[in-house]
């Protein structure tokens, strides 16, 4: 890559969909064309469709007048999980627009807000 075109590329910290062991976040940083930005867009897509899918399957859950007090405990789980990868996404791509409208790179994640290590 010539010294010109290095500079038109934009490096910036991404969030990824997932968490590190000890559930702290995890970042990529770089241009957004790399493999793992590309796996982390396929994850994304593949929690908000399972996101979809369980709001679908929790309105059935709910319209059933015989429904469990365990299978409704079941469903708020997974509904809270679900919202957490959907919070992170939305995070994520919020930080990415962000930092697309302030046309600078975006600093390392303990200075962007919101701040999402202490979440």
């Amino acid at each position: 890559m010539t010294r010109e075109r290095e500079q038109d590329v934009h490096h910036t910290f991404r969030l990824l969909p997932r968490t590190e062991a000890e559930g702290k976040p995890s970042y990529v940083l770089g241009d957004g064309t790399g493999c793992v930005s590309r796996m982390a867009d396929d994850m994304e897509h593949v929690q908000l469709d399972m996101a979809d899918n369980l709001l679908g399957h929790a309105a059935d859950l709910l319209a059933d007048q015989r429904v469990t007090g365990a299978e409704l405990h079941f469903l708020a789980s997974r509904l809270s999980e679900s919202l957490e990868e959907v919070k992170r996404v939305a995070e994520s791509r919020g930080s990415r627009l962000s930092a697309i409208g302030s046309g600078a790179d975006s600093g390392p994640p303990g200075r962007r807000e919101p701040d999402v290590e202490n979440r």
